[in-house]
């Protein structure tokens, strides 16, 4: 084994099958990547346990990704599922210098590697991103996490860790954008009134979207909206567009790629965040740096943040919608709450030891944003 090669093992439940596929997990997918940028001599491997659906080793934009296939692998076949992920873990052991174990959620890849690490004594890292910090998460109980083995993607969601689980996470990494990313478009007229970027689940309430825009329709009747996205609850959408005479106020766009999503929301004035529960959600963060004034129920910080506006009822949304749409000084500046190159550097501190990492963060900036 080498000594100087250095690996870092990120254990995750989704990763893009090729790097075409940038509306995978996206936070995920940008963390890996300032991870490789700022640490070019780094060896990063990426055990995928979930998706993509097949066994196989590829290379992702010069990471080196495995994945297993697991969502086809129930009961009994669950076992040999682990069993596989740790002979590749102790493989990688045996050939590398393994500096620490990075678990995106804490669940189920959190409990391979908290087993892994506690027999092999290697640092592990779990950074919670949003539904495994609910009461709903079983994983917790048999994982124990140690307060120090925890860094949640948001304050919200680290005090909603300690609610359920009763362990305050000891860092914050949050969630952030890659300004380098972002398309350098020429300043041109916003005329795309209201934007929602999202899958068409449930929880995302995207018929109550379309009830906002309904009633926004009546005081501006002329009203452009676009959404990005595909779901189960499509058709319901679909249907209930027609029954609210939206036809020509609301177009459903389907997937699209990162940078067409990075450029509509530069041509948006409002973005509609309609979803009732949040870690630290990715498109709010890009269509606060893309300019636009940002509407939703979750807010992840302590502290007020520039042009995101937090309503508590579906009135309160529509009244502010309008009252934003109607100010003729409203302003579309963007604001840069976290990049991913420094989330990156925080997540190395803690694997080189330095106990301060993540804090510099939570007391980096006062009003938690940076208005360009």
């Amino acid at each position: 084994m080498n000594e100087n090669d250095k690996t870092l093992v990120i254990i995750s439940p989704a990763f893009p099958e090729d790097e075409s596929a940038d509306y995978w997990v996206p936070s995920q997918q940008q963390m890996v990547k300032a991870l490789k940028k700022n640490f070019p001599d780094l060896h990063i491997v990426v055990l995928t346990i979930l998706y993509p659906y097949h066994d196989s080793k590829y290379s992702w934009h010069g990471v080196e990704v495995v994945s297993f296939d697991g969502t086809h692998k129930r009961r009994l076949k669950r076992f040999g599922l682990w069993r596989n992920v740790w002979q590749t873990l102790n493989n990688i052991r045996r050939q590398h210098k393994i500096i620490g174990l990075l678990s995106f959620w804490c669940g189920e890849c959190a409990f391979l590697g908290h087993y892994f690490g506690k027999f092999y004594s290697i640092r592990h890292l779990r950074w919670i991103c949003g539904q495994d910090a609910r009461e709903t998460n079983r994983w917790v109980r048999f994982i124990r996490p140690a307060a120090t083995e925890l860094a949640a993607m948001s304050f919200t969601l680290a005090n909603e860790f300690l609610k359920n689980h009763k362990i305050k996470p000891g860092f914050i990494i949050p969630n952030a954008v890659t300004p380098g990313s972002f398309p350098l478009l020429a300043d041109k007229d916003r005329d795309i009134d209201f934007l929602g970027v999202g899958s068409f689940e449930p929880l995302k309430q995207y018929d109550l979207f379309a009830r906002v825009l309904a009633a926004v329709k009546q005081a501006i009747p002329g009203i452009r909206a676009f959404h990005c996205g595909i779901g189960r609850e499509q058709e319901k959408i679909k249907t209930l567009i027609k029954e609210l005479g939206l036809e020509d106020n609301f177009w459903l766009l389907g997937g699209k790629n990162h940078e067409a999503v990075i450029q509509l929301m530069q041509q948006t004035k409002v973005f509609l965040h309609t979803s009732r529960y949040e870690g630290f959600s990715t498109v709010c963060l890009e269509a606060l740096y893309a300019g636009a004034q940002v509407i939703s129920f979750c807010y992840p910080l302590e502290h007020p943040v520039p042009h995101w506006h937090v309503v508590g009822t579906e009135e309160e949304m529509t009244a502010k919608a309008i009252g934003l749409l109607h100010d003729p000084n409203i302003e579309y500046k963007p604001v840069l709450l976290y990049s991913m190159d420094e989330s990156a550097r925080e997540v190395i501190k803690l694997f080189q030891g330095d106990i301060d990492a993540g804090l510099e963060t939570n007391h980096r900036k006062k009003d938690g944003s940076l208005v360009i």
